[in-house]
């Protein structure tokens, strides 16, 4: 019976958060939108800058 009452508690408790969740996941989403475009400019330049660096062993042969 007592397992059956928390099970009614944490219910009531939580399917507002999950709600609140449900809709605030969305907005969340769109702000963060552009740090993950910032992120994918920085791996590219990154990525750019590895494969200059790296251009004159892969020229002569080494295995990088």
């Amino acid at each position: 019976m007592f397992t059956m009452l928390l099970w009614l508690v944490l219910f009531v408790v939580c399917w507002p958060i999950a709600i609140l969740a449900l809709i605030l996941w969305p907005l969340v989403w769109l702000l963060l939108l552009p740090l993950r475009l910032v992120g994918l400019v920085f791996e590219g330049v990154f990525e750019f800058l590895r494969a200059l660096v790296l251009l004159p062993a892969r020229i002569l042969g080494g295995r990088v």
